[in-house]
């Protein structure tokens, strides 16, 4: 009998939100806009030091369509562009701190896994 071919959305409701929300960058911009508040594309960047300034563009036009950053265009000399967390974005807030209590305790336990699985014997037909 063949499987029918299921929707991974439909199978997993949730695939959506993680999509949008835990994508590489998105946690540490968000994170970054609810701690300090409004910033400017700069602070942004000096505050994420990894990320390159086209991913922060890319990302934060993204953040923005998703409606999780609000950008503010100020017409002066020069101009001044600001990012600041949206509603929506703070809405987010209860998420962030389940997955912070659970990376308390647990993150220790998924390391001494990881060291666990790394140290024992391949199993056979296991490549390496």
């Amino acid at each position: 009998m063949a499987r029918a071919e299921i929707d991974p959305e439909a199978a997993c409701p949730i695939a959506p939100v993680v999509d949008i929300v835990f994508s590489r960058w998105t946690t540490p911009i968000l994170w970054a806009l609810n701690e300090y508040g409004r910033q400017r594309f700069v602070e942004l960047e000096r505050r994420i030091t990894s990320i390159t300034p086209k991913v922060l563009t890319q990302r934060l036009r993204q953040l923005e369509r998703d409606g999780l950053v609000v950008r503010t265009y100020h017409p002066e000399v020069p101009p001044r562009v600001e990012y600041e967390i949206s509603e929506l974005g703070r809405s987010l807030a209860p998420l962030f701190a389940s997955l912070a209590e659970w990376a308390a305790g647990n993150l220790e336990k998924v390391e001494r896994a990881r060291q666990d699985y790394d140290g024992r014997e391949p199993l056979p037909g296991r490549r390496a």
